[in-house]
């Protein structure tokens, strides 16, 4: 049975399927490499973050207009709605599009439209979540948050995204203090390839309301201690993990650790296209090679919800969707 739930991590640039980019460079006149489907899918082998993140960037030059982001958007909607996703809280890497020479209007208007018709069109609530490319620096961040200001409208809350190591936090302190400032939803990437150093700078200096990834959280038991005492949510990326060697096989995951520790935790599909699974492949690969059973699913589809940032009378009405009697109560350690 597919389950009611939340989608909180998910960057709309890595659901940029291989047919999409073809059909994408085709409209915009771009010369691909190779315009073979399962080639470029072939090309989806990563041996860390960076990898990734050099064929991630190759490949949103495709993205040149409003439509082109209205359709990348509603291809993702779709997928969700079909997979049970009631509320999808949407990243989006402004500063690259910027830098290919994409205009601020074009990236807002696409992806505004497109979470505009969601809920008629696919049954999904959606809001955007601007990121800032930690790699590019603090002094760019600022700047596109400046750049993103007259479409304050589009977009909820602010994140960091991209290479962790070497960008920590709190390099991006003043850019998430004006964000809060202005009433802004906080959130951060941190604990992927940082160590749980990262996830306290984003709890203590940045103020973020969830951590994104936190794996490593786990290393730290007074950093474990205090994310279950402030139900810190975790947006958690297996299949993602994975894909990026975070772990070498799912089995090895802390997922159940986290839960076995009364964590709130939720599950991601992160970049989908390029991590081989969406956000139902994530629940199904869980359950079946973690070994977690109907109710630790539906709790952690409730605490989804519970994370997100809609109103709570949104958030309980998408929670009675749950079967409560098969729901169970969340685990806690001794």
């Amino acid at each position: 049975m597919i389950l009611p739930k939340a989608e909180l991590h998910v960057h709309i640039e890595g659901t940029l399927e291989p047919e999409l980019l073809v059909r994408l460079a085709e409209r915009n006149g771009i010369v691909l490499p190779t315009t073979d489907v399962d080639e470029l899918r072939g090309q989806y082998r990563f041996t860390d973050l960076q990898s990734f993140l050099d064929v991630y960037a190759r490949s949103q030059v495709v993205l040149r207009t409003e439509e082109d982001f209205h359709d990348l958007a509603c291809a993702y909607l779709e997928r969700a709605g079909a997979q049970g996703v009631r509320r999808a809280e949407i990243f989006f890497d402004l500063q690259q599009h910027l830098e290919n020479g994409v205009p601020a209007k074009a990236v807002f208007s696409g992806l505004r439209q497109a979470v505009d018709e969601s809920q008629d069109r696919y049954g999904v609530d959606a809001a955007l979540i601007l990121c800032f490319l930690r790699d590019r620096g603090a002094d760019a961040a600022m700047a596109a948050f400046r750049t993103a200001w007259p479409f304050r409208d589009s977009f909820i809350g602010v994140g960091l995204d991209s290479s962790e190591v070497d960008h920590p936090p709190s390099l991006f302190r003043e850019v998430f203090a004006a964000a809060g400032s202005e009433g802004l939803h906080r959130v951060a990437h941190a604990g992927e390839e940082g160590g749980p150093d990262y996830v306290w700078q984003a709890l203590d200096e940045l103020h973020v309301e969830r951590i994104d990834h936190g794996n490593r959280a786990m290393e730290d038991p007074a950093l474990v201690a205090r994310l279950r005492s402030e139900q810190v949510p975790l947006t958690v990326c297996p299949l993602s993990n994975v894909a990026l060697q975070v772990v070498d096989r799912l089995e090895e995951h802390v997922l159940p650790q986290m839960l076995a520790e009364g964590l709130c935790v939720t599950l991601n599909s992160d970049d989908p296209a390029y991590f081989g699974g969406y956000i139902e492949d994530n629940y199904t690969a869980v359950q079946s090679q973690l070994g977690l059973s109907d109710s630790d699913l539906a709790a952690i589809a409730a605490s989804s919800f519970d994370a997100c940032f809609a109103p709570e009378v949104q958030r309980a009405a998408w929670k009675a969707e749950l079967d409560v009697s098969g729901r169970g109560p969340r685990r806690t350690s001794g």
